[in-house]
């Protein structure tokens, strides 16, 4: 199957902005959309005829014109074409897996989510999302799905399609996801590193809309970055872009579980900061660590001290990438202003000063679901191709 990059081009990222527009109108003209959008005739009308082509969308009868409207024929009225065959969006984080399926528009309609070690357990956590699916599709009275997207943690390699680390995801190694889910789930399935697909979401439906360089930080029980350059995801030569996490940090000794210590995610991890903050409120469920965040000022204090140590890091990606901004996701960025403000002041401190200047660091528009969107989206887009 070939990559999303590579089905990607100029017209087609237009021809899918001007299918929105018809989408969320729900009945609009071509002088409409010229209006809206602020592309030339000609633009819309290319795009128009394709999506006409394709089936997405038709061109119905004329809209009626009000008095004082002029003379001539009136304008047709673009219609979405209704359909029921969507896609699946699959999320395997390091300890949940989380599945959804997706209707033609890339919406998510109906989800999923199981908690589980998905590091140690591969098979049993691809045969969950098989499972949970297929209770979704019974669940929603789905006519099928022509697409599944699925996000791993970890390092893929483009070429082969192998998880190649030993250490990120002891059991997925050697193994071949793609073909894997496919088995299981008899349909095609499209695997990306999950920060790519977060990178991919917050692109087309967050924070990073309009952006054309940024990078989208994942950071909860690993730490992993999305790199998107000149409005497409960068992969790196092998796939393996944006594997920040066993950046080494001088003076840590927490051991990582690569093997090494001091890496980025031994220290600024879920796992880490909630044992900080449970160390001082051992009281409390392990789920309610987080929640103090709003009116405990230790609690304050860790996430915006953790934020600090990943902001070093993200200092000299700012100086190497130039981007136009930071997007903070996954669990960490959702907790709020500490954790954010940590980064903030690090990379303003940092960063060479014109970049410290230009950059914006914000929350992920999606949330920790930025990697769920991120693949409903793509799957979305595969589907029409």
């Amino acid at each position: 199957m070939n990559s999303a990059r590579e089905r990607s081009s100029p017209r087609q990222r237009t021809r899918e902005e001007i299918f929105r527009v018809i989408q969320a109108s729900g009945t609009v003209t071509r002088a409409q959309l010229i209006g809206t959008t602020g592309l030339s005739r000609s633009t819309v009308n290319h795009a128009v005829s394709r999506l006409i082509a394709e089936g997405r969308v038709t061109e119905g009868d004329p809209a009626v014109k009000g008095p004082g409207s002029g003379s001539g024929r009136p304008a047709g009225v673009l219609h979405c074409v209704a359909t029921h065959r969507g896609s699946a969006a699959l999320d395997f984080g390091h300890s949940h897996v989380k599945v959804a399926v997706v209707d033609a528009a890339g919406e998510i309609h109906a989800r999923r989510r199981v908690d589980m070690n998905v590091d140690l357990e591969a098979a049993a956590a691809m045969d969950r999302a098989a499972e949970m699916l297929a209770e979704l599709l019974r669940e929603s009275g789905s006519e099928g799905i022509s697409t599944v997207v699925a996000g791993i943690p970890g390092p893929l390699d483009s070429v082969s399609g192998l998880v190649r680390s030993p250490t990120i995801l002891s059991s997925w190694v050697g193994l071949d996801p793609r073909r894997e889910l496919e088995a299981r789930l008899g349909r095609p399935v499209h695997v990306e590193n999950d920060a790519v697909l977060g990178a991919y979401g917050e692109l087309h439906r967050g924070a990073g809309r309009g952006q054309g360089d940024f990078l989208y930080v994942k950071a909860s029980h690993g730490i992993g970055a999305g790199l998107v350059l000149k409005g497409e995801p960068y992969r790196g030569a092998l796939g393996f872009a944006g594997e920040i996490g066993h950046t080494p940090l001088p003076g840590y000794t927490e051991l990582c579980r690569c093997g090494k210590r001091g890496c980025l995610e031994a220290v600024v991890s879920v796992e880490s900061i909630k044992a900080q903050v449970a160390h001082t409120r051992p009281h409390l469920d392990p789920g309610e660590l987080f929640s103090l965040n709003a009116e405990d000022p230790t609690t304050r204090r860790i996430l915006n001290d953790a934020g600090r140590i990943l902001g070093e890091v993200l200092s000299v990606l700012g100086n190497l990438l130039n981007p136009a901004a930071i997007v903070i996701g996954g669990e960490l960025g959702a907790t709020g202003t500490p954790f954010l403000d940590g980064v903030t002041d690090t990379v303003r401190r940092n960063a060479q000063p014109a970049i410290a200047e230009s950059v914006r660091i914000v929350p992920a528009g999606l949330g920790d679901d930025a990697e769920l969107a991120g693949a409903a989206a793509l799957a979305c887009a595969l589907a029409r191709t």
